[in-house]
C-alpha cells in the first residue's frame, strides 16, 4: 500500500502493537509524526577506519568481524564486563562494556558489525588499542543488500523508543520512505523559501533521514546542511509566529492609560525610592512608565541579574498604578519569597501610607476570609501572594497591573489566569535569571524586554571557592571568625532528611552542627515542610541576628535578603544545577563586607558537574552563568517548559542557531503584520490546526 502523512504507523511492517504502544507515548501514530522523529546524529559507513589505522583519542568507525567474546561477573559487586575482540583485514581491535550481561551469547564469532566509538590505548596492555562502551550493530551477512541501511551509506542514528532501537528505528523509517507517496504540506511561505534557497519540506525530510552519499558528516553532526538549516529555520518560524499572533490578540485588547507625568504622582515616587537609582533602573523605569501610558496592556519582561534591583523598580511601577487608584497583585513561587515582597513592600510603602496585603494558602481560614474581603472591597491597593492569588474566590475591585516573579516557575495559563482577574491589566513579569537577548526571543517574544544591567553601588563581589569534604574543619573555622565579626551564614543541604542517596540532610547536619561543631552559637533550620508561621519566625530571627548560622534547603533559594549575610557554604554542591547554585550565591554579598562562597563538593568529579562549579568559581556573571547553563541542559530544561511542551524544538537550538532565530523572527512578525497575506495566513493556520492554536493560547488565528 502507499503511504500518505495521516497514515496510522500500526500499517507499518514491523511494527506491531507493542511497539505501535511505545511510538504513541512519545506522540508518534502517524507517518508524518513517524517522519517528524529526526536523527541526533550521523555515521559515514561508507568510508570506515581500519583498525591499524585507528589513533588513540579520537572517534572513528570500523567495520569488522567478532572474534571472541566473554563475559567477566564482579563477585562483590553488581554488574558485569564483557570483552569483546573484532578484527578486519589490518588488525584486532578490543572493546569492553560496562554492565554488560545483556551481550552474553549475542555477539558470536564470524558476525559481521559496526563499531562506533572513542579509540583508547588499553592501560593493562599499552600496545593494544580498546574501545569503551562504543555503539555498535550487527550486520546482515549479505555484504551489498540493495536496501541496506546499514553500509555503503552515511547512516542516520535515533534516539531508541524504549525497546526499538536506533537500527529498528532505521529500517522502519526507510520503509516508510519508500512507499510514501502523499504531499507534504510546506508551512514556509514560498518567498522564503526563495529568499533563503532552502528545499521544500519533503525534500529536506528525505536529506534529514538519510543525507546523499556525497554529504559532509562533519557539517550534518554540526546541524549545518541546507536541509538541517531550513527544518531549524521552521522550527523557530512557526513557534514565533504563535508568539505574533498573541502579542497581536494582545494589543488589539482596550487597556488602562495611566497618569504618569503629573506632580502629584512624580512626588510619591520619591516618597518610595529609598536610594538614588543606578542608571539602568532609571532606564527600565522609564521603559514601563512608557507602557502604562498607552491604551493597550503592558506585556513587558524585566531581566535582571541577582540583587539587581528589580524589586524596587517593580514597586516603583506599582505606585505609578496605585496612584491612579486601581490596585497592584504581585504573584511569587514560593511562600517564603511572597512573605520577603510582602515585607519590602509594607517598608518602601509605609510613607506612601498604601495598603499592602498579603495572601498565601497556609493562612488560618478567618484570616483568608478577612483579607478576600478586603480585596475584593478595593481596600487593599498592593496584594503579595502565591498561586492562591489564582483561587477562584480572589476578586479584585479594580484591578490594574499584575506583577509576576520568578515567572520561569509559572505556565502562561497561570500568567493569564491572574489578568483575567481585571479588565485587561497591565503586565511586568520578573525573572533573576539573565537570558542572553536572543533566548529572551525565543520563549518570550509577546513580551517587551527590559534589562537591568548595572549593580547598585557598594557592592562587594562574592568571592568562590570550591573545597572538598577533608576541608571542612577549616571551613567551619572561617564561619566562626565570619560570626565573631558579626557577620551571619547560610549552610545549605540538599535534601530535608536523610535517603538512600547517601546524601547529608539539613535535619541531621542542623542538630550536629549545633551541639557538636558550633555549640556556643545560635544555630537555626529552614525548610520547606515547616509550616508558614514557623518559617516566617525563623527567617524574622535570623534577620534580626538573632540566629547566626541558618542550616536550610534551597527554600532560600530566592527572595531572601539579609545584608549581614557574608558567608555562604553549600554541601554537596555538585548535587546542584547552575541557575540555581547562582540564585543560592546571590543571598549574600549584598551589603559592603566582603562576602564568601563555599562549594564542597569531591574534587574528583568530572562531567557536567565539574563544569558546573568550574563556571561558578570562575565568574558571577549571571549571563555567562545562564548561557553556559542553557549549553548543558537545552531550552526545554533551562526555561521550565519540558513538561508542558511550549518549546517543541527537535533540532533547533537557540544558542547555536541564534543568526537563524534572529531571521525566522523577523520574517513571522513581518507576515503577521501585513494584512494583505490573509489568504496565505488562513492556509497556514488550517495546516497548524488547533493544537497549535491551544499551545499559544489564541481563541482564533483566523
Amino acid at each position: 500500500m502507499t503511504l500518505d502523512l495521516n497514515t496510522s504507523v500500526t500499517y507499518l511492517k514491523g511494527l506491531g502493537p507493542h511497539r505501535a504502544a511505545l511510538l504513541a507515548e512519545r506522540g508518534i501514530t502517524t507517518v508524518g509524526d513517524l517522519l517528524s522523529y529526526l536523527p541526533f546524529r550521523y555515521e559515514d559507513r561508507i568510508h570506515f577506519t581500519p583498525i591499524a589505522e585507528l589513533v588513540p583519542g579520537q572517534v572513528a568507525t570500523v567495520r569488522a568481524e567478532v572474534v571472541s567474546g566473554s563475559l567477566m561477573r564482579f563477585a562483590r559487586r553488581r554488574g558485569a564486563m564483557f570483552h569483546l575482540m573484532v578484527q578486519d583485514g589490518s588488525g584486532k581491535l578490543a572493546a569492553r562494556f560496562f554492565h554488560g550481561g545483556y551481550l552474553d551469547g549475542k555477539l558470536k564469532p564470524g558476525q559481521p558489525l559496526v563499531m562506533h566509538g572513542k579509540a583508547n590505548l588499553d592501560p593493562n596492555r599499552p600496545l593494544r588499542t580498546e574501545m569503551i562502551n562504543p555503539e555498535f550493530e550487527l550486520l546482515r551477512q549479505s555484504n551489498n543488500p540493495a536496501d541496506s541501511t546499514e553500509v555503503g551509506r552515511i547512516v542516520p542514528v535515533y534516539e531508541a523508543v524504549g525497546d526499538i532501537s536506533s537500527r529498528m528505528l532505521r529500517r522502519i523509517i526507510y520503509a516508510a520512505l519508500q512507499k510514501f507517496r502523499g504531499d507534504v504540506p510546506d508551512p514556509l511561505p514560498p518567498d522564503v523559501l526563495r529568499r533563503y534557497s532552502f528545499p521544500s519540506r519533503r525534500d529536506a525530510l528525505i536529506a534529514i533521514h538519510f543525507p546523499p552519499h556525497d554529504a559532509n558528516v562533519e557539517t550534518l553532526n554540526e546541524f549545518r546542511s541546507p536541509a538541517q538549516l531550513r527544518t531549524v529555520f521552521e522550527e523557530f518560524f512557526l513557534y514565533q509566529l504563535g508568539l505574533a499572533v498573541r502579542r497581536q490578540h494582545e494589543q488589539q485588547r482596550v487597556g488602562i492609560a495611566m497618569r504618569v507625568r503629573e506632580a502629584p504622582i512624580r512626588e510619591a515616587l520619591k516618597r518610595v525610592l529609598p536610594f538614588k537609582p543606578t542608571g539602568a533602573q532609571k532606564r527600565v523605569l522609564a521603559e514601563i512608565a512608557g507602557d502604562l501610558e498607552k491604551p493597550t496592556p503592558m506585556n513587558r519582561l524585566l531581566e535582571g541579574d541577582v540583587g539587581s534591583g528589580k524589586t524596587i523598580v517593580a514597586l516603583e511601577a506599582a505606585t505609578i498604578v496605585i496612584e491612579n487608584g486601581y490596585q497592584v497583585a504581585l504573584m511569587a513561587p514560593t511562600e517564603i519569597l511572597a512573605v520577603q515582597h510582602y515585607l519590602s513592600a509594607r517598608r518602601v510603602f509605609a510613607a506612601a501610607g498604601y495598603s499592602v496585603e498579603l495572601l498565601v494558602s497556609g493562612m488560618k481560614f478567618s484570616d483568608k476570609a478577612r483579607t478576600l474581603e478586603r480585596i475584593a472591597s478595593g481596600q487593599s491597593q498592593f496584594v503579595v501572594g502565591t498561586h492562591a492569588l489564582i483561587e477562584d474566590r480572589v476578586a479584585f475591585a479594580k484591578l490594574g497591573m499584575v506583577i509576576i516573579d520568578e515567572q520561569h516557575r509559572f505556565g502562561v495559563l497561570q500568567r493569564k489566569r491572574l489578568s483575567e482577574k481585571g479588565a485587561a491589566p497591565h503586565v511586568l513579569v520578573m525573572t533573576a535569571t539573565p537570558i542572553p537577548r536572543t533566548l529572551a526571543l525565543t520563549l518570550y517574544g509577546d513580551l517587551e524586554l527590559s534589562v537591568i544591567d548595572e549593580m547598585p553601588p557598594g557592592r562587594s563581589p562574592v568571592e568562590t571557592r570550591w573545597s572538598a569534604d577533608a576541608q571542612l574543619p577549616g571551613v567551619w573555622e572561617f564561619v566562626r571568625r565570619e560570626v565573631a565579626a558579626g557577620r551571619q551564614t547560610y549552610i545549605i543541604y540538599p535534601v530535608i532528611e536523610e535517603s538512600k542517596q547517601e546524601l547529608k540532610a539539613a535535619t541531621a547536619e542542623y542538630e550536629r552542627l549545633s551541639k557538636s561543631v558550633f555549640p556556643q552559637l545560635k544555630v537555626g533550620l529552614l525548610h520547606g515542610r515547616m509550616r508558614s508561621d514557623e518559617k516566617d519566625d525563623v527567617m524574622e530571627r535570623f534577620r534580626r541576628n538573632e540566629l547566626q548560622i541558618l542550616v536550610a534547603t534551597t527554600v532560600v533559594e530566592v527572595g531572601v535578603d539579609v545584608r549581614n549575610a557574608t558567608v555562604m557554604v553549600i554541601e554537596h554542591a555538585d548535587r546542584f544545577g547552575l541557575a540555581q547554585l547562582h540564585q543560592l550565591r546571590g543571598r549574600i554579598g549584598r551589603g559592603s563586607a566582603k562576602s564568601y562562597c563555599v562549594l564542597v563538593a569531591p574534587k574528583n568529579i568530572t562531567g557536567e558537574a565539574r563544569e558546573r562549579l568550574e563556571t561558578l568559581v570562575a565568574t558571577s556573571d549571571g549571563f555567562k552563568i545562564a548561557e553556559q547553563d542553557l549549553k548543558q541542559r537545552g531550552p526545554g530544561e533551562f526555561f521550565g517548559t519540558k513538561q508542558h511542551g511550549d518549546i517543541a524544538f527537535h533540532i533547533a537550538h537557540p544558542l547555536r542557531d541564534h543568526k537563524l532565530l534572529e531571521l525566522a523572527r523577523g520574517e513571522a512578525f513581518a507576515l503577521i503584520e501585513d494584512h494583505s497575506r490573509g489568504p496565505e495566513m488562513a492556509q497556514l493556520f488550517a495546516y497548524l490546526g488547533p493544537v497549535w492554536q491551544k499551545r499559544f493560547q489564541v481563541a482564533s488565528v483566523g
